[in-house]
């Protein structure tokens, strides 16, 4: 597992944005067992107790459950589940139109830019894809 860290945000709410990331694209799925917290820790190169915060911090959010001595497991909530791509998507939006709202950029302008990127970006993934294949 490889998570770049920025100097921003806290380390432990980059550990759970990562797990939501990984939950948003179908790379964790409900029930699937999550690495312990130390081996969390370990793998990431953070301190065990940064490991820990964020593990409570996703407990509060319902994004994973730990019953006993068993392993922690991604939630099955599909209420939870359903609301993190969401969550996300909003996130980046915002992020988005915060950082050109001084720009005063007319909407129909920004909307047909970011469909002819986000088409690139596409047709791009598509050419890696078959390449990929190609190569197997």
């Amino acid at each position: 597992m490889e998570l770049l860290f920025n100097n921003r945000d806290p380390v432990y709410l980059q550990v759970v944005r990562h797990f939501k990331e990984r939950i948003a694209t179908g790379k964790l799925l409900s029930g699937d067992t999550i690495p312990s917290r130390r081996e969390l820790a370990s793998q990431l190169g953070i301190n065990p107790n940064t490991a820990q915060k964020a593990y409570k911090e996703m407990e509060e959010q319902g994004l994973i459950v730990t019953e006993g001595n068993s392993p922690s497991r991604i939630t099955s909530d599909t209420i939870i589940l359903g609301r993190i791509r969401d969550e996300l998507l909003t996130e980046a939006v915002d992020t988005f139109l915060a950082s050109v709202n001084n720009i005063e950029v007319p909407a129909e302008q920004l909307l047909s830019l970011i469909r002819t990127r986000l088409e690139k970006k596409q047709a791009l993934r598509s050419g890696q894809d078959q390449g990929e294949k190609g190569a197997t």
